[in-house]
């Protein structure tokens, strides 16, 4: 597996490195360095051979992280590593990864790579589990140090089945958040073709219980819907819409037999906040807003302009900081807009239109017209025409028809617990061209 890790500056200069396996010195730093470095190899491609070595690194601020192999190694593990090892900086010192930040605290850095390694294979990972263990004060570039929590059946904790969470959390006021976070991408042509409609999701937990519960719950799910209509004869239909979901990534808390059993979501969670899932849905999106802009060019000093945008998502909903991005040439000199609702205003800096509309209430429609003139140039190019873009938020819609069905928690104490299940889509990349 990693048979080494390094820490570069910019310039080649090692500033800390950590070897696990035989046959691996510090001399690979310098095949990195004047093959990667020095050859501007940086940014093409993560991973590189040289000989019998294999480097595959991330670059973070001003500071390459390197995972050395020798042969064949499991690139997406080490890429996972990687980032767990990013976040694991961060989170100790709470500062951005530079070359300062990396000399003052190399004590720890050792430390922590001898905690989620060995012998070249990840270990624990998990941030909170190794705040309890690692006793070292991290210090910041502003000279800020980190207070470490006392460690208490460190052992316990580190081997047992739920290294995530410890024992003895107490709440007087047990509550459970549940966030379904969607961004929804769009890309229309100008002939108003869908050419990419999918929606990337993740389910964001905040959890304040007491105890060690154990936490259940159900999406309206297509396969989980056709087997309760396949396990119950009375019904012969199915009750609700499904989804499909495409793909989908759990965090460790979740018993991933459970889920491949009967498609439901158990699990025993993290204090705090944590995310629980992620997902891909490319199917029966629905669309929370449809753009139909019309740019025409009137010869070669005017363009005149009418965008209408219709919301999709039902009236007792409503968006907020809506913000529609119309381009315009570069040598655009003055224009003259009418909005219906909202403020639009042409930005130099931004070389477009920007229509702002605080607040977007469903099933309606709001449009947008204006006229543009353009200085005419000698060495005049065609203009290239970038598409509009919007974006926008809108609370308790979710643009995939994801739902959750159920929530159950289950303690041994049998407290009241206080459930909140929230939806939100953004906008990701939601573009129409003109």
């Amino acid at each position: 597996m990693i048979s080494g890790i390094l820490f570069l500056n910019q310039k080649g200069e090692v500033l800390l490195s950590r070897m696990y396996r035989d046959g691996v010195t510090r001399q690979v730093a310098e095949t990195f360095r004047n093959q990667v470095i020095v050859q501007k190899e940086a940014g093409r491609c993560p991973v590189q051979m040289f000989g019998t070595s294999s480097f595959m690194y991330v670059k973070v601020g001003s500071v390459f992280i390197v995972a050395v192999s020798q042969g064949n190694a499991q690139a997406a593990v080490a890429f996972q590593f990687l980032s767990s090892l990013v976040k694991i900086i961060k989170a100790y010192c709470g500062s951005d990864v530079n070359d300062n930040l990396i000399r003052n605290n190399f004590v720890l850095l050792y430390e922590v790579l001898d905690e989620v390694l060995d012998y070249g294979f990840p270990q624990n990972t998990t941030i909170d589990l190794l705040k309890n263990f690692i006793t070292q004060q991290a210090e910041s570039p502003s000279g800020d140090v980190m207070e470490m929590t006392p460690t208490a059946n460190i052992t316990i904790q580190a081997t047992g089945a739920i290294s995530w969470r410890k024992e003895g959390i107490k709440y007087r006021k047990n509550e459970l958040f549940i966030d379904v976070v969607e961004h929804c991408n769009l890309m229309v042509s100008n002939k108003g073709t869908v050419l990419r409609n999918d929606v990337v999701g993740s389910i964001l937990v905040k959890c304040y219980l007491s105890g060690m519960p154990e936490c259940k719950f159900g999406l309206n799910d297509k396969l989980l819907l056709d087997n309760e209509a396949k396990n119950n004869r009375n019904k012969t239909r199915r009750t609700g819409a499904g989804i499909e979901i495409d793909d989908c990534s759990f965090h460790q808390c979740v018993k991933l037999g459970k889920f491949d059993q009967d498609r439901t979501v158990s699990f025993v969670p993290p204090d705090g906040e944590f995310q629980l899932m992620s997902y891909r849905i490319t199917e029966s999106i629905n669309l929370p807003f449809r753009v139909l802009p019309v740019v025409t060019e009137l010869g070669r000093t005017r363009i005149e302009i009418n965008v209408k945008v219709k919301s999709m998502y039902t009236f007792k909903l409503f968006a907020t900081n809506v913000t529609v991005k119309i381009p315009l040439p570069k040598n655009t000199a003055h224009c003259v807009l009418n909005a219906a609702s909202g403020k639009a205003k042409y930005e130099s800096a931004e070389g477009a239109v920007m229509w702002r509309i605080r607040r977007f209430p469903g099933d309606t429609e709001y449009s947008l017209s204006g006229e543009v003139e353009i200085i005419a140039s000698v060495n005049e190019k065609p203009w290239s025409r970038p598409p509009i873009t919007m974006d926008f938020q809108v609370p308790m819609f979710a643009a995939s028809g994801l739902h959750v069905r159920f929530l159950k928690v289950f303690e041994k104490s049998n407290y009241t617990t206080i459930k909140w299940v929230r939806y939100i889509t953004k906008a990701g990349t939601y573009q129409h061209r003109v």
